[in-house]
Order: structure tokens, then sequence, then C-alpha cells
């Protein structure tokens, strides 16, 4: 096995124990051997690599046969457990769930009405789900599985990913008024502890939503200007004609029962902002007159 430099992962390096246990290792999802290879010796693997994008060739089938070809590889390797990270993608998008439903792990996404909307992420998500679940039952592997929503709080990486772009344009001035959508949101550590409580716990089993709320773009926007007042942040709405698009229930409860407590997105925010201030990715406006 031939441990990989590459400066992207140098801070991982840095972690607490990085030194003493921490190997970096190539590996080509969609290449069974190369994976097994990656795992040899390991008594549990956690799935988190999957492509980001809404091209359907780039999206679904990398995403399907690697999960396939991990939990093949954790069948041959021994693997205790595989953890597969998921996405609230491949499980809440169904238009004909009634606004009352609980979103909860009982529910999957409508694969046609993703295909017909080009939402491949989601429609990808649920596909290689379902391809790790059908490969587990049928190579006798334990797989447990994480469904997070969109997640927020303090980087580890140098650069800024997809996810935190979604606060950071509020910020900057970029965006000027702020969409009529709801989104759900989960901090970082919560999904990094949730990966560990679902490994841990010899009782876990299915799947786990990994959510902590949803709330609307406006809910978003009022509670970065209540922390940090002295940035641009839009308070217009862009769709002043329709009704306000309101939030769906959930239930993150089998997360609770595991002993999770959530951290609120209002903390999350916080330390988002303050994270990307550390980083240099946003200046610290200079304030003037009395404070």
């Amino acid at each position: 096995m031939v441990e990989v430099e590459d400066p992207k992962n140098f801070h991982l390096k840095s972690l607490e124990g990085a030194d003493e246990r921490l190997v970096l290792c190539k590996a080509d999802l969609t290449d069974l051997k190369a994976v097994r290879t990656a795992i040899d010796g390991c008594h549990g693997v956690f799935h988190t690599a999957s492509p980001v994008t809404d091209d359907p060739e780039e999206m679904v089938e990398p995403a399907v046969n690697g999960a396939r070809n991990v939990v093949k590889a954790a069948a041959e390797a021994g693997v205790r457990r595989v953890v597969f990270t998921s996405s609230i993608g491949a499980v809440y998008m169904d238009p004909n769930r009634g606004s009352d439903v609980v979103v909860d792990e009982s529910c999957w996404s409508d694969l046609d009405f993703c295909k017909n909307t080009k939402n491949w992420y989601c429609y990808g998500k649920a596909v290689a789900e379902r391809a790790a679940w059908e490969t587990a039952e049928e190579k006798g592997v334990d797989l447990v599985v994480v469904n997070p929503v969109l997640v927020l709080g303090p980087l580890l990486q140098p650069t800024v990913n997809a996810s935190i772009v979604h606060v950071l344009k509020y910020l900057t001035g970029s965006a000027k008024t702020y969409a009529n959508s709801i989104q759900a949101y989960v901090d970082v550590r919560d999904v990094a502890l949730a990966h560990v409580l679902v490994f841990e716990t010899p009782s876990a089993s299915g799947r786990y939503i990994c959510a902590e709320s949803v709330l609307h773009r406006g809910d978003v926007v009022d509670i970065l200007v209540k922390l940090f007042p002295e940035y641009p942040i839009p308070t217009k709405c862009s769709d002043e004609v329709n009704p306000r698009k309101k939030p769906y229930k959930f239930s993150n409860q089998k997360l609770k029962d595991l002993g999770l407590d959530f951290i609120p997105i209002k903390q999350s925010l916080y330390d988002t902002v303050k994270c990307l201030q550390e980083k240099g990715h946003l200046s610290i406006p200079t304030q003037s007159g009395p404070q």
C-alpha cells in the first residue's frame, strides 16, 4: 500500500494523533481491487466519498459502482461494519408527500421525479444507497447509513466547499436577495459524531437522518443579520409574489436515541462565519463611528 502525499490533504496531517494513526491511500472507487487493498486489515469502513454534480454521467454510475465496490471489498476483508454516507437527497424528494407527513428514515426520494426535474445529485444518492443496501444483503455485510442534510460549521480544509458558499454569498454582498425556499441544516461536528455513534453502537441499524432544523432562507439571513450586522446581508426575498415556502417536518429521533445532542444552527452559523474570517475567506469590516 502506497501512502499518498497530496497538498489538498495536508490539513489532515495536523489532526491530533495523525502522525501515529493516519495513513492516506489513493483508491479509485470504481476499481474493486484498489478499494480492497485500501481497506485490508480494517474492522470498520466509512464510505463518505461521492461525486457532487448534476451531470448524470459523472454522478450516477460512479456513485453506484463505488458503493457496490466498497461493500464487496468490505465483505472480502471481513469488515465488522460499513457506515455509508448517503444524503437527505435520497429521502425527501417526493412531490406526493403531504405537508403534514413527517420525513423519517422510512421515506425514499421518487426516482422518476428526480429524473424529470434533472436533479441527478439526489437521483444518484438514492440509487447509490439502494445499491449499497442490495449488495450488503447479498454479501452479508452489516451496513448502517447516515443521511445528512446541508452541512455547516467550521472547516478543517483551507478551501471553501459548496455548502459553505451557501452562507458566504449572503455575507460578501454577492447575493442581493434571498430565495423563497427552504433548506435543512446540520453542523459538521454532529455529522462526524453521528458516524462514530452508528459505528460504535452495536444495536445501531438501518438509516439515520442527520438534521438539526429546516429553515426558510429568510430565517437564515435573519440569524446572520443579528449575529453579524456589519455585513451586507440581504433582507429582501427574490420572490414577493408567491406565498412563503413552509419547512417540512422531519424526525431525527433515531440519532437522539443514540445520544446525539444536536448543535443549534444559530451556533453553527456563528462558528461558520468565525471560521471563514480566521481562514481569510471573509474580511472583517472596519467599524466606524460610535459602537
